[in-house]
């Protein structure tokens, strides 16, 4: 049936909940809801798989709309969409073309640490996503309401069949990816005013939570928050700090050859104890301190209020005066997020030298909205009782454009993959910062908002943003993911690395070999071209970065290596699907809710569940190995 054309035709279809008649139908493989920075990755990777893709959202003009920030990259962040871009994503490529400045945070640390960061005109991030959407081949983008979920039961198993939509249409489909941001059921605050909407100026959703809890889903709430933004004309810049970007922005998607536009500083201010003074004397008007939000709120982007509370010895907290794009003058104030009152608002901003006349355009808010625990999902971000339903972004409790876009790309990857009969999209925690994610994520569950961190990856020395590409390019151009414009760069780019090291290896200093000489910390590429010019010089900056990087790490990589084995190894013992726990009359009663709550594929993962221990372990690869144990725990 043609997707683009509707059947007025009554159709009926025996759902898990009623018999339900429906008009207008549209036949697509896969539907995606939301279209924010998960549905548009998620609709992406789908559609570059070959999936026929409806990418269904409440309003057309918020395409890839940057809710909070007007920013991309930073610590971890930076090295996720590095390899979103490695595996044919959108972000890094948007972002190149329409940032307003770009940095390199943790330059002077070593490479493992450096992370790139963005600030990025918004609207015009917005359009190219949106634009990119309209002209991806198998995915149409359509403006619809969801208000219900479809489901059947096909020999036992309850799977998806698509998704319900405002105006008596359905929308069929074998697999729905749901990224529904913070959107369901939601609540914003200002003080003790509350309004029903996800976002500033716009509504929310409750048919897909209710959908969700009758599908029996646990659902619960988490709340996020977001800063005034001012009017930078009535901003006072020559009392801050001026913060430019690099002299050399480094691009963020492997496809740019370089950035040549125009950079925008930003600047920097600092609150103060009589700012501090204000805040604490009006607490009681505070909704998280009042107990009008009681649900939990991300612990590393805190309000000021949590600032001023938590950290009651600092007497100022830094401010980023951070413009929102080329063409406005409206300015995001990162580091206050708040959802004080609008006069206390006003009063404090007075008190922050260079804001003391400053004009509020938007007032702070907290919003609080539902998600759905991710150890509920397969490590494909596939939901474990129904086949078919995929959860991606802040619907799995996570914070970030960044950490959204990944999970989206992996989601939307493995909604196509499994519809050609094919296991998902699961990426190891020594292959990518997105395969930490994702493994944290449906291994450990949160407690509240996620957001990735360099200390999370334990393998973080063979996961350099620079490598990104080494890393994940060729298993993206394996399943269909990296098109052949790419991945002709990318090998391109590996004979060139090749070749240097061959000249490398052919040189002595000292009568050292010049690939060993370089390991030694003092010593640079540009000090070995200094010495073997004619053999050396030919080399372009990208090619002789990655040669020094990979000689500088080789010692950590080597031991690092010999970890990732033995996890490896572990990985092989899968566990059974419908594994029984109950019947290991020796594992801890803790242990057989837990692994059975989050079924582990393999005791890798099992290994890594909160307070499962290697006795627990041994328990449960006895019965996997031993033919009559496991045949009593089948």
């Amino acid at each position: 049936m043609n997707s683009l054309l509707a059947e007025s035709i009554v159709v009926e279809m025996q759902s898990n909940f009623d018999t339900i008649r429906l008009m207008n139908r549209y036949e697509y493989d896969i539907v995606v809801v939301g279209a924010g920075h998960a549905g548009t990755e998620a609709a992406a990777a789908a559609a570059r798989l070959g999936a026929r893709v409806a990418l269904l959202t409440g309003n057309l003009d918020t395409v890839g709309q940057m809710s909070c920030n007007p920013a991309i990259g930073g610590v971890a962040k930076g090295q996720i969409v590095r390899e979103i871009d490695a595996l044919g994503g959108l972000m890094g490529e948007t972002i190149d073309r329409t940032g307003i400045q770009f940095r390199l945070l943790n330059s002077r640390k070593g490479p493992a640490m450096h992370s790139p960061r963005a600030q990025a005109d918004k609207k015009a991030y917005q359009f190219e996503i949106k634009r990119r959407m309209e002209e991806t081949p198998n995915l149409d983008l359509r403006q619809e309401l969801v208000e219900d979920l479809l489901t059947e039961v096909v020999d036992g198993q309850q799977r998806i069949a698509g998704v319900r939509v405002r105006g008596d249409a359905v929308y069929m489909a074998r697999a729905v990816v749901l990224t529904t941001g913070t959107f369901l059921q939601a609540i914003m605050h200002t003080g003790e005013a509350k309004t029903a909407g996800g976002r500033a100026g716009e509504g929310t959703t409750s048919g897909i939570s209710e959908a969700l809890l009758r599908l029996g889903f646990r659902v619960q709430r988490f709340k996020t928050g977001t800063p005034a933004r001012l009017n930078g004309r009535t901003i006072d810049y020559s009392k801050t700090e001026i913060q430019p970007g690099d002299e050399t922005p480094q691009p963020f998607s492997f496809l740019t050859d370089g950035l040549h536009e125009t950079q925008v500083p930003c600047w920097i201010t600092y609150t103060n104890e009589s700012v501090h003074e204000l805040i604490r004397a009006n607490l009681h008007r505070a909704p998280m301190y009042t107990g009008q939000i009681q649900s939990t709120g991300p612990r590393y982007c805190p309000s000021i209020e949590d600032k001023v509370v938590r950290f009651a010895d600092k007497d100022r907290h830094q401010l980023f005066l951070e413009p929102e794009g080329r063409n406005t003058l409206e300015i995001y104030v990162n580091g206050i997020s708040t959802s004080l009152p609008r006069d206390v608002q006003d009063q404090m901003f007075r008190m922050i030298p260079g804001l003391e006349k400053a004009q509020i355009m938007r007032y702070g808010y907290a919003v609080e909205y539902d998600f759905c625990p991710p150890d509920q999902l397969q490590p494909w971000f596939e939901t474990k009782s129904v086949e078919g339903l995929f959860f991606a972004g802040q619907l799995n409790g996570t914070t970030g454009y960044e950490e959204a876009g990944a999970q989206g790309l992996l989601a939307g990857a493995s909604a196509a993959l499994r519809l050609q009969g094919k296991d998902g999209l699961v990426l190891g925690r020594e292959v990518a910062y997105m395969g930490v994610l994702a493994d944290d994520l449906v291994t450990c569950g949160v407690d509240e908002p996620y957001r990735m961190f360099t200390s999370r990856a334990e393998y973080r020395m063979m996961l350099r943003q620079d490598n990104a590409d080494r890393r994940l390019t060729e298993l993206g151009h394996s399943i269909g993911l990296v098109d052949a414009h790419r991945y002709a760069r990318f090998q391109t780019k590996l004979l060139a690395i090749a070749s240097a090291n061959k000249a490398l290896s052919s040189l002595r200093v000292d009568g050292t070999p010049a690939d060993k000489y370089l390991r030694r910390p003092e010593v640079t590429w540009t000090e070995l071209v200094s010495r073997f010019p004619s053999e050396l010089s030919e080399f372009p900056t990208e090619i002789a970065q990655q040669v020094e990087y990979d000689a500088k790490y080789s010692g950590y990589v080597s031991r690092q290596q010999i970890q990732v084995d033995r996890q490896n190894r572990m990985a092989d013992k899968v566990i059974p699907k419908h594994f029984n726990y109950e019947s290991i009359v020796s594992l801890r009663a803790e242990a057989k809710q837990k692994l059975g709550r989050i079924r582990p594929i393999n005791l890798d993962q099992a290994g890594r569940i909160s307070g499962i221990t290697p006795a627990d372990i041994s328990l449960v690869l006895a019965y996997i190995e031993n033919p009559k144990l496991a045949r009593s725990a089948q």
